[in-house]
């Protein structure tokens, strides 16, 4: 998978919208970070440039499972550990997990939306 092929995929979920939020921050590599947003919160994000993980949140009881499964998978980059992991890309987490991962950290996020929020992306 490419950064190309990850973001249209993290695009396709209903309401998703991204954004760079840390333009103005010293650390270069920070400032290439998109960020995917459901409503006002997000469920992603991706180190455009490098693109050599994601940060997704996770159920907390799946977490140290996941991170004991697979190598590619670590606490979360600068997140809450047991809310947020890393999933790093081209190790042994494959393409259809990352997926998978993707949309359960958008469903995660998703539930936890305001009821005005979550109308306004049916909406959509």
């Amino acid at each position: 998978m490419n950064i190309e092929e990850f973001r249209d995929y993290c695009q396709s979920f209903k309401g998703v919208q991204e954004k760079m939020p840390f333009w103005d921050v010293s650390d270069k590599y920070s400032r290439d970070v998109l960020c995917f947003y459901i409503g006002s919160k997000w469920f992603c994000f991706v180190n455009i440039e490098i693109f050599d993980f994601c940060c997704l949140k996770c159920a907390p009881d799946r977490n140290l499972e996941l991170q004991a499964s697979y190598m590619g998978i670590k606490p979360g980059w600068h997140m809450n550990k047991h809310h947020w992991i890393s999933v790093y890309f081209n190790q042994d987490v494959s393409d259809r997990t990352i997926k998978e991962l993707v949309q359960q950290s958008y469903d995660i996020v998703y539930k936890s939306l305001s009821k005005k929020e979550k109308e306004l992306i049916q909406a959509i």
